[in-house]
């Protein structure tokens, strides 16, 4: 069952969520660098038949790649815990559940922004964000 947040819950959440969330990203492309790095490596590996292989540099790979993986995995599980949905892991997109008029909705924001300012519908996504006016709060509740 999913936890509503209000906006007043969000907000007071967001210092340590947003924390994650940029943990989180910066863990992803870590392991996507180091992902890459590997294939590479193993193309050259291919390539000349396995000769002149630099084991070190392959093992600092692989543990930045498995450094990554855990970090994502245990910042993801934080987030997710709380009941804050991850949409985005490439712009640090996420939302917080809610409720508007007795219907779930989300409110939405990006790791690059000050503050929760936009919400939208389960199925308008980040292009249907609207911004929180006083129509929305006198509307919305969390978890009763």
């Amino acid at each position: 069952m999913p936890r509503y947040f209000t906006l007043r819950e969000a907000r007071a959440a967001l210092p340590a969520v947003g924390r994650d969330i940029r943990e989180a990203v910066l863990a992803k492309t870590r392991y996507q660098q180091a992902e890459s790095a590997l294939h590479d490596l193993g193309q050259r590996i291919l390539m000349r038949g396995g000769v002149m292989v630099d084991t070190v540099k392959a093992e600092a790979w692989k543990k930045q790649r498995e450094s990554g993986a855990q970090t994502l995995k245990t910042t993801l599980g934080r987030i997710e815990n709380l009941g804050v949905v991850v949409k985005d892991l490439d712009v640090g997109l996420i939302d917080f559940p809610t409720l508007y008029k007795g219907h779930e909705v989300y409110l939405c924001w990006r790791m690059d922004e000050a503050d929760i300012d936009f919400w939208h519908g389960t199925d308008e996504g980040f292009a249907g964000r609207k911004l929180i006016d006083s129509e929305f709060l006198s509307h919305h509740s969390g978890d009763q």
